[in-house]
């Protein structure tokens, strides 16, 4: 399989360049040329599959570049580490399915993707006797994955720029008390999107980029996006018993990638009825949705951070596909963006997105009120995020279906949101305990490309 890029100025790469380049050289996201058709008999084959053998079913026609024997090894190593047997199971409560994707080392849906990422980065620089330096924005929790996939492992090292004070605590804990040598944190005094502006300028520059053999662990990096479409079939596998099933997905994202996946899923055969956009009061992407009103505005801190961002890098990919792959009308739509911070759609272009999605912005009150009220019917704790999702999803008029919800953190890693909703905080997990107390590194910068920029520089490996 080939991948191309959102505007169109590379030649097609295999699997394995796409993973190494991360953000194209023309500045834009990488795309298969085409996409695969899982029937839908071969879908119900998998019914009864572990979690490895769905994720290798998908993966393997998106990375033919990789000897079958090899892959699988790849993600059997890469979901090791989780803490649950079905990796991300699904469980009901209070009438909606919650799908867990927080059993991973940094209990965060991030795990899922990075897990394997780092694997693969690992296998391919060893294969091609190259290194890479990772350079990475966060909102919260790509950090900590990103981080945790790549910790001491040969010929890698990872700078991570996170917004100072905008994470929560755990989440930044959980970053700076790695100290490997190949780990570079720097919190930034700015927002997400200043952290992102930097590492997309930064990959940016070629000269850059190909001296430093920048390597991109951020939702730019098209295995992200991949692995991440795994856990919809098997959620899907796991609520339905037959393909009549209708089955609706509620998303907490704020970057667009997660969603993506689930319209990349639903691209390539998962019979799905409706992806439901949930976002905070940072709500870029509910207004396009809803109305086309695709424009930026000031970032608002939220109860629910890893969602605190105005321009979502992945909504690139999704632009692509609604331009019905024309990257000359990609590029000027991004153009005008980056001039006028606004997008305009056509009626017909709108009535497409309203095919494949739809959109809540959910509040703080109403956030707070989520979490107290399905504890207290069901007992079952939500974290901030997954509760924008249940919420959205609670809210929809979509009735007859499955509703299945993403649960993309474990709430302790947001312990201050939960006592606002219950009273107090909940009990940490056993990986969480302590970690205040751990040793810490950590470099403070202002959002300014040149500090940054020499500061990558002068610890590249």
């Amino acid at each position: 399989m080939k991948y191309i890029s959102t505007r169109g100025g590379i030649d097609p790469v295999s699997f394995k360049d796409a993973v190494m380049m991360g953000l194209a050289t023309d500045g834009g996201l990488l795309l298969p040329s085409e996409y695969p058709l899982f029937p839908r008999d071969v879908i119900e084959s998998w019914r009864g599959l572990s979690y490895q053998e769905v994720a290798f079913n998908i993966i393997s026609p998106f990375a033919d570049d990789i000897p079958p024997s090899d892959l699988k090894r790849l993600i059997d190593r890469s979901y090791a580490s989780f803490n649950h047997p079905e990796i991300t199971p699904v469980v009901k409560k209070d009438g909606v399915h919650i799908l867990e994707l927080f059993h991973g080392p940094t209990l965060a849906f991030k795990d899922v993707a990075l897990q394997l990422l780092g694997n693969i980065f690992e296998y391919l620089l060893k294969e091609r006797g190259e290194k890479m330096n990772i350079v990475g924005a966060t909102s919260g929790d790509t950090g900590s994955a990103a981080i945790y996939g790549v910790r001491g492992k040969e010929n890698i090292n990872i700078f991570i720029l996170h917004p100072h004070g905008r994470t929560s605590k755990i989440q930044a804990l959980q970053m700076t008390t790695v100290t490997d040598k190949n780990v570079y944190n720097i919190a930034v005094n700015g927002t997400f999107d200043d952290c992102q502006n930097i590492v997309k300028t930064l990959f940016g520059d070629i000269a850059f980029k190909q001296r430093h053999s920048l390597g991109a662990v951020n939702s730019i990096n098209w295995a992200r996006v991949l692995a991440q479409v795994v856990y919809y079939f098997f959620a899907w596998l796991k609520v339905t018993d037959n393909s009549s099933k209708d089955v609706v997905f509620s998303v907490p994202t704020g970057n667009f990638g997660d969603i993506f996946a689930g319209y990349v899923a639903k691209r390539i055969g998962l019979p799905i009825k409706q992806l439901i956009l949930a976002t905070n009061e940072n709500n870029i992407l509910s207004r396009m949705v809803k109305n086309g009103d695709y424009s930026t505005g000031e970032v608002v801190a939220t109860l629910s951070p890893s969602m605190d961002i105005q321009v979502a890098s992945n909504f690139e990919r999704y632009l692509f596909h609604l331009f019905d792959e024309d990257s000359a009308r990609v590029n000027a739509a991004l153009e005008a963006f980056s001039n006028t911070g606004k997008m305009s759609f056509t009626r017909e272009q709108l009535q497409r997105v309203h095919q494949d999605f739809s959109s809540c912005s959910v509040s703080r009150e109403e956030t707070i009120s989520t979490i107290a009220d399905f504890n207290k019917s069901c007992g079952y704790l939500l974290d901030p995020h997954t509760a924008v999702g249940v919420r959205a999803a609670l809210d929809s008029e979509i009735s007859g279906s499955e509703l299945i919800c993403l649960a993309t953190a474990h709430p302790a890693k947001f312990g201050d949101a939960v006592k606002l909703a219950i009273g107090m905080e909940p009990e940490l997990p056993l990986s969480l305990k302590g970690l205040d107390a751990l040793p810490s590194r950590c470099v403070n910068m202002n959002a300014e490309l040149a500090e940054i920029r020499a500061f990558v520089e002068a610890n590249a490996i």
